[in-house]
């Protein structure tokens, strides 16, 4: 199907005299999930990962994607016609400097320029220009060839109270413009959808998992201009907004209003404006290209907020610690005395089976773990697909079950599951990765290891100014000695009952500036600790909570920063050597495991009490 997609486009290009086609993952608003009326990359090449960009030529087609997405990019791409271009890895050109080298003089390069972002469309057109080559950056061509696109979301808004949010709306609105006014801006453009919903308090249901309301934003002196879908606001909904200066517009008339803009200084963000709304500005608008400011104000939580976070990963602690005790009891009644997986099975325990004796697969995993979340007050949802990777499955870092891949799971193996959830009082992210029965010495060596490394980065004590750049080898270093490693980062910013991934915090050795998430780490950043170690066809590990930057001592050296766990629930100590740890390192795990039987036995049945104490028990 997608071959033929392929080719249907190039008949697109041909007729409209367009010689390269590119096709990025994106909304008209940068972000990083999308919903289905958005998924043109995924509609031509068939490739399902949340990152990529799609390329097309007369005789080539490419897909450039990220490790997270290798495997299964492999997989999803065979017999397409499509190459995968890996990036990151040796000789891998990255999609704009294969363009430009690509496209001759008097060639021109095609997209749709409300999905691909203003910095990226501004280098591409000066490099090619220079070449004697063009961008066209006016065709949906994808739009052109789905005939059966689905319609573009309009999920009903809700009002966020200061009980969750600890600001007001009219509070950040005036922070806003006290940022606007230091840079000389009398209009600031926001399109980043997170940053909308949390400087207006409002969420959505827009985009699967991640609670946002499709719309833009112009903040001007004493008002604010909304383009959304009318219908998604109630009469409560207005009234608040207007009573704050906020007035609602027809979600596309931003492009009518940028067009009439006249004579203004425009603050906004390259890398997340899209380039028609650029291309769409008067030549009497100076742009001030800056990152949003709301992207930091976004990402220090007030204590209203640390507070409600920490509710919600109680809540959330509960859910996966009951989940666990589940999943164990079902381990248990299985055995390993006897049967063996089928041929092309990893594993050579028994199979597992439900109470009512039907096998339990990835997807069920996935089904029982968000009933135990259904059970707590609030839930709205998973805050991304959950991620349930057995055996092989493991090793796929963002793997995701399908009905072709689920696979059924097998004593003395291990499953890997990164899920979250969405509540009012916050957004929660957890991994870990449970032993099936028993783990053999292998399994628990590299289990271990990578526990050294997510302990090391959460006992951090370091001085005000540290990016993550400067963190990230406290969790490589253990798979570093041993000349291994995983190619992703150690870990990204998380939103407040927002988005599961945002910036401008984050874990990584490699500076990449595009990515803009290696700012200075602020008290009130949230962030994810989340090593792994990834061996393709056999098994994959990873263990991550959520930290939460605070203060510590202030003295003649600076202020000095470290991280408290948000996540609560325990890790396998099946899978635990601590023969392999240092003393520092065991102490850090039976002080976690502590603060875990605190936080979550008040919540549990007796039985469930009674095993939460032997899986947090301390480690000699």
């Amino acid at each position: 199907m997608a071959a033929d997609r392929i080719e249907k486009l190039r008949a697109k290009m041909k007729e409209y005299a367009i010689d390269a086609y590119l096709v990025p993952t994106a909304d008209f608003h940068g972000s990083e999930y999308v919903g289905d009326y958005f998924k043109c990359r995924q509609y031509l090449s068939g490739f399902t990962g949340s990152a990529g960009t799609l390329v097309v030529t007369a005789d080539m087609a490419g897909l450039w994607t990220d490790g997270r997405y290798f495997l299964q990019a492999e997989a999803q791409l065979k017999d397409t016609g499509i190459d995968l271009y890996r990036m990151g890895d040796e000789g891998v050109p990255a999609v704009t400097e294969f363009l430009t080298e690509r496209l001759e003089s008097g060639q021109r390069l095609g997209f749709d320029g409300r999905t691909v972002d203003s910095a990226t469309a501004k280098e591409l057109k000066e490099k090619l220009e220079k070449k004697g080559a063009a961008i066209d950056p006016t065709r949906d061509l994808a739009g052109e060839l789905w005939t059966d696109r689905p319609p573009r979301s309009a999920q009903p808004a809700a009002l966020l109270g200061e009980e969750y949010t600890g600001k007001s709306r009219a509070q950040k609105l005036l922070e806003v413009r006290r940022a606007m006014e230091e840079k000389g801006a009398d209009c600031f453009i926001l399109t980043a959808l997170d940053d909308i919903a949390w400087l207006l308090n409002i969420r959505g249901n827009d985009v699967e998992c991640n609670p946002v309301v499709l719309s833009y934003l112009v903040v001007l002196g004493e008002k604010a201009l909304l383009f959304a879908g009318e219908s998604c606001f109630d009469s409560e909904m207005k009234q608040a907004l207007s009573a704050d200066g906020v007035h609602l517009l027809p979600y596309n008339n931003i492009y009518t209003w940028i067009r009439r803009m006249g004579a203004r200084t425009a603050l906004l963000d390259g890398g997340k404006v899209n380039y028609a709304i650029l291309a769409g500005m008067p030549a009497s608008v100076k742009v001030i290209d800056e990152a949003n400011p709301t992207q930091l104000m976004k990402a220090v939580k007030n204590p209203v907020e640390v507070a409600n976070i920490r509710r919600a990963h109680i809540k959330d602690g509960v859910a996966v610690t009951r989940f666990m005790y589940w999943l164990k009891t079902r381990v248990k009644a299985a055995g390993t005395e006897d049967g063996c997986a089928p041929e092309g099975q990893p594993a050579a325990g028994r199979m597992l089976t439900d109470e009512n004796g039907q096998p339990l697969t990835e997807l069920g995993i996935a089904r029982k773990l968000a009933c135990f979340r259904e059970e707590q007050k609030h839930y709205r949802g998973p805050s991304f697909e959950t991620i349930a990777g057995f055996g092989p499955h493991g090793a796929v870092i963002h793997y995701a079950a399908t009905p072709e891949t689920d696979s059924t799971l097998y004593a003395d193996e291990l499953l890997l599951v990164d899920s979250g959830g969405q509540y009012p009082e916050g957004t929660t992210d957890i991994t870990r990765t449970f032993v099936l029965g028993k783990a053999d010495e292998e399994r628990k060596k590299y289990f271990t290891m990578v526990l050294r490394g997510h302990l090391n980065l959460a006992a951090a004590r370091f001085l005000h100014g540290c990016r993550g750049t400067n963190l990230d080898y406290l969790c490589r270093q253990p798979l570093w000695e041993e000349g291994l490693d995983y190619n992703h980062g150690t870990g990204h910013g998380v939103g407040c009952y927002l988005n599961v991934h945002e910036g401008p915090n984050g874990f990584r050795w490699k500076i990449v500036p595009e990515r803009r998430d290696n700012a200075v780490l602020e008290a009130g950043m949230v962030t994810s600790d989340e090593p792994g170690l990834y061996l393709e066809g056999r098994f994959g590990i990873r263990h991550e909570n959520l930290l939460v930057c605070c203060e510590g001592e202030k003295n003649e050296y600076g202020q000095f920063m470290y991280f408290e766990p948000l996540t609560m629930a325990p890790f396998d100590l099946d899978g635990v050597d601590p023969a392999l740890m240092s003393e520092k390192e065991r102490a850090l795990l039976n002080a976690y495991h502590q603060n875990v039987y605190e936080a979550i036995a008040p919540y549990l049945n007796e039985e469930e009490r009674a095993w939460l104490a032997r899986a947090t028990q301390s480690i000699g």
